[in-house]
């Protein structure tokens, strides 16, 4: 996701009453169709009838007529049920993962860090966070947070293991981590639980991590 400011004195105006709406009549209706048709005839030569084929043609130009208001009928509903049953499709996915496509994250130097977010489906006890380049080749391993499951941000300095730091681009982060039971679990970053769902202009927008995206930047829920 009126009153009116200007006001009247009718001792000086008098009584002002509000012209009518004006109805469209610059299209035809079923039944104005009809009405002229029915008038056409009425008042007719009755030395020279309407042609059997004129009266024709005007009765399939009226049957036309109502099978596109119908379609048009049939269509707006359509669309309703449509929007009615994503908006329902969107709202199932509350509490499931929403898969964005992409564990990209950006640094730029001028800005002097990069803030991201990881989600933990598991508690975690140990475990590091990875900064790859586009090669796939570690450039720097953070301290993983330990905690219970949850979303936790990450700030990275741009910089790599030597304490360079890194030209601006593109870069890609994956965790590696320990839960309660001993197992070896990752994630990475692009990976979110879907909290809520707000409507915008018809449109869906999922709640995952601190912000909201579009359903269709969605490319999987699971």
């Amino acid at each position: 996701m009126s009153i009116n400011s200007i006001g009247q004195d009718s001792a000086i105006y008098g009584e002002y009453k509000t012209p009518s709406s004006s109805e469209d009549k610059s299209k035809l209706s079923n039944d104005d169709f009809m009405t002229l048709l029915l008038v056409e005839l009425q008042n007719q030569d009755p030395t020279s009838p309407m042609d059997s084929d004129k009266i024709l043609t005007q009765t399939s130009e009226l049957a036309t007529l109502e099978s596109t208001d119908k379609t048009n009928n049939a269509l707006e509903n359509l669309a309703t049920s449509l929007s009615a049953s994503n908006n329902f499709s969107s709202i199932s996915a509350i509490g499931k993962t929403a898969d964005l496509g992409s564990d990209a994250i950006t640094f730029a130097q001028d800005e002097g860090k990069s803030a991201f977010e990881l989600y933990f489906p598991s508690d975690v006890t140990s475990g590091n966070v990875e900064v790859l380049d586009n090669n796939g080749n570690v450039i720097k391993t953070l301290d993983i947070q330990t905690g219970e499951s949850g979303v936790y941000t990450y700030e990275w300095d741009g910089k790599d293991m030597s304490g360079k730091v890194v030209d601006d681009g593109i870069y890609y982060v994956t965790a590696s981590y320990k839960n309660e039971a001993g197992e070896d679990l990752s994630t990475r970053v692009g990976t979110y639980p879907i909290e809520s769902v707000k409507f915008e202009n018809g449109s869906a927008y999922f709640k995952v991590g601190s912000g909201y995206v579009a359903m269709e930047d969605v490319a999987e829920v699971f």
